[in-house]
């Protein structure tokens, strides 16, 4: 093939950027590290040893709840890596309805009627989300929607446990942390120290708490 005078300076330039993008791609490979490396997962090359993490490496966030009776001080819930810690001055019930809503966060995706049809889901939405954590303290015999919980039990707040629902939304404040599916869409039951103002829910909470 005959080359004109403007086609090989082209080509020229071409060549040299596909070899600069090779080199490139083969430095990047050659400095990632394999699979697994330093997590304890299984390297590229096969099952051959994993590098150990070096000093000073964060560890990874536990993604279990803490164990059943683990409590803190004080009167208020404590947060610890997305799991709320009970005081250990609330009631047993309390208790018992915090290390339910522990199970359901960090894992549980949102989705619309989730914990409704079966207590144990795959996804939850947020009145059924506070319908875990109440059947799981034996406050609550089944599910329900959030507009139920407008006229549930008694008014006003408690002193453990505070539910506010609207036709269109709920949550739930328990030994002072919030229990809601709407801190990052999409992610489904959480607990945060932020509190919502309230405004337009409607406030109840069981009888004694």
């Amino acid at each position: 093939m005959t080359y004109t005078s403007e086609a090989r300076p082209r080509n020229r330039r071409l060549s040299v950027a596909i070899g600069l993008a090779t080199t490139c791609a083969a430095l990047s490979f050659a400095a990632a590290p394999a699979f697994g490396e330093g997590s304890g997962g299984v390297g590229m090359g096969g099952g051959g040893a994993t590098t150990p993490p070096t000093a000073g490496t964060t560890p990874p966030t536990p993604t279990t709840p803490p164990t059943a009776g683990t409590t803190t001080r004080g009167t208020t819930a404590k947060l610890k890596h997305g799991f709320a810690v009970p005081p250990a001055s609330a009631p047993r019930k309390v208790v018992r309805a915090i290390e339910a809503a522990n199970r359901i966060v960090k894992g549980k995706p949102y989705c619309m009627g989730g914990g409704h049809a079966r207590r144990n889901d795959e996804c939850y939405d947020c009145s059924g989300t506070i319908s875990y954590a109440l059947s799981g303290a034996g406050l609550l015999d089944a599910a329900m929607p959030s507009g139920s919980f407008m006229d549930w039990e008694e008014r006003g707040r408690g002193e453990w446990i505070t539910t506010y629902a609207n036709g269109g939304h709920m949550y739930a404040v328990i030994a002072g942390l919030r229990l809601d599916t709407s801190m990052t869409a999409g992610v489904g039951p959480g607990w945060s120290k932020a509190m919502r103002s309230g405004r337009g829910y409607v406030k109840r909470h069981p009888l004694g708490f």
